[in-house]
């Protein structure tokens, strides 16, 4: 039986603008997470995704509700797209008790099944075979459910990649997979380590995948692929594998100021700035800057209260120590 993807129905000026509005957010938190690790708030490490909003927010903007995702360990702008508050996730990044798993997972394991944020994982490639596990879970039940699986291209070299593809491939899985392909490794530029220029996009074809690429900084483009992509999957039709090129802003972590990128290639990338873009964009729409305005207004009134909320949540206590170890959520059957 041949099943057709439904059409994808392009956005009006409205969605536009929400989609805008996420961007922003996504933007403005994590910029604030920042300055607050630079006060010594933020507890331990963290990895910011600053420059690559607009996947976070056209992939999600393509979802439903019930769909999944799964990130890597830069996966604040993933959580906040599918609509988790600002506020658990800055108190999970301070390590207070109002955060999102009760200050215990830290900025690289946020997690809410509410809003079908599947977790973030701090293991290379360790989510990808998950992904298909819960994408399969959804073809036994006869859902409608999609995962969307978000990694960085130096994962691609990684056995569980081609091992989650090839399984994916196999058995027609509701899975899409999404590259962020931000040119670098932790420190080494992924071309250099890579047999094929586009280290997700050229492998495609390996286990039967038409090759997608897409301007990552261009949240239009992304939503059209990741809308097209995700229908697919919804459709029966199986799974497919984005190739998103993007930049990161900063180093790869806190800890890295990325100064072995050349300064030329930056201030290149930096030019493309997805949200001045789409700013540009959403005017020539017919959006006036009162709007834009008001918008901006807006998010950075959300981003002062999750300051103001996170920052008043306690310090976990001792208890929170053997929760959620064991089946039954104590310790106390082993005693």
């Amino acid at each position: 039986m041949t099943t057709t993807t439904p059409a994808v129905s392009p956005m009006d000026l409205d969605e536009k603008l929400a989609l805008y509005r996420t961007q922003l957010a996504l933007r403005f938190f994590e910029q604030r997470a920042y300055d607050m690790f630079l006060e010594n708030l933020v507890k331990g490490t963290s990895h910011l995704s600053l420059g690559q909003e607009a996947i976070a927010a056209g992939v999600a903007a393509a979802m439903k509700p019930t769909d999944w995702t799964f990130a890597t360990y830069r996966g604040h702008a993933h959580t906040l797209a599918r609509g988790v508050p600002m506020t658990p996730v800055l108190a999970e990044l301070l390590g207070r008790s109002n955060g999102l798993m009760a200050g215990k997972g830290g900025s690289m394991h946020l997690t809410s099944v509410e809003h079908g944020v599947m977790g973030s994982y701090a293991i290379i490639g360790a989510h990808l075979p998950i992904a298909c596990g819960a994408a399969w879970s959804a073809q036994f039940r006869g859902t409608d459910q999609v995962a969307v699986c978000f990694f960085g291209d130096g994962s691609t070299n990684i056995g569980a990649f081609h091992e989650a593809l090839n399984f994916a491939a196999i058995w027609k899985l509701p899975v899409v997979f999404v590259c962020e392909n931000n040119l670098w490794m932790e420190y080494t530029r992924t071309t250099e380590v890579t047999a094929v220029e586009n280290p997700a996009a050229d492998r495609a074809s390996a286990y039967g995948l038409e090759s997608i690429m897409v301007d990552g900084n261009d949240a239009d483009a992304v939503y059209e692929v990741a809308a097209a992509a995700i229908a697919r999957a919804r459709a029966g039709e199986g799974p497919s594998m984005i190739e998103a090129k993007t930049y990161r802003h900063g180093g790869h972590s806190r800890a890295d100021p990325g100064k072995y990128r050349p300064d030329s290639e930056v201030a290149e990338w930096l030019a493309k700035d997805p949200i001045p873009r789409y700013h540009t964009r959403l005017l020539e729409l017919g959006a006036t800057e009162d709007q834009l305005v008001e918008i901006e207004r807006d998010v950075v009134r959300e981003v002062d209260l999750a300051t103001e909320e996170a920052k008043a949540g306690g310090v976990p206590g001792e208890d929170l120590l053997m929760k959620d170890v064991w089946a039954d959520g104590g310790s106390s059957w082993r005693n």
